[in-house]
């Protein structure tokens, strides 16, 4: 590992093999006239593959690249490294260097990376005078990756002041081993954990498997196949998952602020509304509030943030979210976790790998390509 104020750091090539997505609204999905946003993707810096960025001290964004090293993007633009880890990590399938998060203090700075050996990490380093210092690192949770995609990986803090990971189901396809539906694996699920309650962490005592025989008490959620970016809404702390279909359907999960958790979001007995090979509908299935199959161009969602930013009035409170192999930017309008329209916002990222929420609550755009973009007024 390499840590620096800011110095450089060689990064080497990288591609990102994606899951699958695009758009067409669910059946019952009713539009609601409304103005759509006049906006620009506007080009703030060129990174080596970003992958995923958390909204850092002093009014910075901090931008992950997935070869394993993190860079700051400030007034100045996108500095040298201030964390490289590309030896600890590599970039096979659906691998490397895939989250990044600040507790609310900017005290802590947390990394999810999988490692030589492709073992999912959540690592923990102090942060002082908005620096990472190294010899405070340690790791927070492991967990053990059978194969090589599937990976998950996005991590954030919720408004609750825990640690919210999202693991894929472990790969291959069609969920082999039944992870999604099992409580006896963190594999597929949401996981809620709080990195200062203990060593190397404590399982919040609400969550809601705590006291279930045989389950893991870290578990939040379930039945996911690859949560590829989740986010709390700014405004309401309203859950919002992007989580990538298997062959068919993409699907976008909600849960609402005042949730206690224990979502049971069908995979793999279902893929979105519709049952995967057979399978049976859970009774406790919570059915995603948006879907698009992959009849058009899209093959795998990249899931994003609920807009509370102050410079694109139009987007207050809506969904944006993208696709890795369509790029269109989209937004869903909603009320009470239903989905009430949906708009194009005519612009493309490429492969949209993330989006980026910064402390102002603006949004970037990340594209596997190198394109670091802010989404701005027309």
């Amino acid at each position: 590992m390499k840590v620096r104020t800011r110095s450089s750091a060689i990064i080497g090539t990288i591609c990102l093999i994606a899951s699958l997505a695009l758009t067409t609204a669910s059946a019952d999905e009713q539009t609601a006239p409304r103005q759509t946003a006049e906006v620009v993707l506007k080009e703030v810096a060129r990174a080596q593959n970003p992958v995923a960025g958390a909204a850092g001290p002093g009014d910075t964004v901090w931008i992950a690249e997935r070869a394993g090293t993190v860079r700051v993007l400030d007034d100045q633009g996108l500095g040298e490294p201030v964390l490289d880890i590309s030896d600890e990590t590599t970039t096979d399938g659906e691998r490397g260097l895939l989250g990044v998060a600040f507790d609310k203090e900017f005290a802590h700075f947390y990394i999810s990376f999988t490692d030589l050996e492709g073992t999912s990490n959540v690592d923990e380093f102090a942060v002082r005078d908005s620096e990472i210092q190294p010899d405070t690192r340690r790791t927070v949770l492991t967990q053990t990756q059978p194969y090589a995609n599937h990976n998950g990986g996005d991590i954030q803090f919720g408004p609750d002041g825990y640690l919210y990971v999202a693991f894929g189901d472990g790969g291959s396809g069609g969920d082999p081993h039944g992870n999604g539906q099992k409580l006896d694996t963190l594999l597929g699920k949401l996981l809620r954990i709080d990195p200062s309650g203990g060593e190397p962490y404590a399982i919040p005592p609400d969550n809601p498997f705590v006291d279930v025989p045989n389950a893991k008490g870290e578990i939040w959620a379930y039945g996911l196949r690859n949560p590829w970016r989740f986010s709390f809404d700014a405004g309401t702390g309203d859950l919002l998952i992007g989580d990538v279909g298997q062959s068919a359907w993409e699907e976008i999960d909600w849960a609402p602020a005042d949730s206690k958790g224990g979502e049971n979001y069908g995979w793999s007995q279902m893929e979105g509304n519709h049952s995967f090979r057979g399978g049976t509908e859970p009774a406790n299935h919570v059915p995603p509030i948006h879907e698009y199959d992959r009849n058009g161009l899209g093959c795998s969602v990249t899931g994003g943030y609920v807009y509370r930013g102050a410079a694109i009035p139009d987007l207050e409170g809506q969904y944006l979210y993208s696709d890795y192999c369509d790029g269109t930017v989209r937004a869903l309008r909603m009320e009470n976790g239903k989905v009430t329209g949906e708009s194009d916002l005519g612009v493309n990222g490429g492969e949209v790998i993330s989006f980026v929420q910064a402390g102002d609550g603006e949004l970037y755009v990340l594209g596997i390509g190198g394109g670091v973009s802010r989404i701005d007024p027309a």
